[in-house]
């Protein structure tokens, strides 16, 4: 089963999606994407491994090429989160087509889980033009959010907390 969980920063998209995992008895892989540079990515990883302490998640840190992760058949996975796994594949690797590249990884990895869980985040919904590599980031992030969408089972918005189902249905 695949999930897309997105939403506005800080609003508890992780928090949902270890919900949802919480009554899964086999592996939980939790696919780390944030490189720690710098000391905003060192609290957000501090606290992110907090909220996961105790939950059974074993960690798998891979900044890019997700496609490469050897997961074991039928486990449950927390990839936490496309966009930091968009900025690194398009800023660190100089990836042309990183939508379709991810796509692709999620594909391929989806079929060897049980449950897939994608953490994303909702991006240029404020209306404001960047400079051409943040526009180009926004559309390929768009692009990607919609291809998960699409292929999801259940996609929900996370709303101060509240999981609010867009397709499909709470289990």
């Amino acid at each position: 089963m695949l999930t897309l969980i997105t939403g506005g920063c800080k609003c508890g998209k992780s928090s949902i999606a270890e919900d949802i995992l919480s009554d899964f008895c086999g592996r939980k892989i939790y696919i780390a994407t944030m490189e720690p540079f710098g000391e905003e990515a060192h609290t957000a990883i501090s606290r992110h491994r907090m909220m996961r302490s105790g939950k059974g998640f074993e960690t798998v840190e891979k900044y890019t090429d997700i496609q490469d992760i050897d997961l074991p058949d039928g486990c449950a996975v927390l990839l936490e989160c496309a966009c930091n796994l968009m900025a690194n594949e398009m800023f660190s690797k100089g990836e042309r087509s990183p939508a379709q590249k991810i796509i692709t990884g999620i594909s391929k990895l989806s079929g060897r889980a049980d449950r897939f869980i994608i953490v994303t985040n909702q991006v240029g919904d404020d209306g404001i033009e960047y400079p051409d590599e943040t526009m180009e980031y926004i559309r390929q992030m768009g692009l990607l959010n919609a291809a998960i969408a699409q292929a999801a089972d259940v996609v929900i918005e996370a709303v101060y907390g509240v999981p609010v189902y867009l397709k499909g249905a709470a289990k």
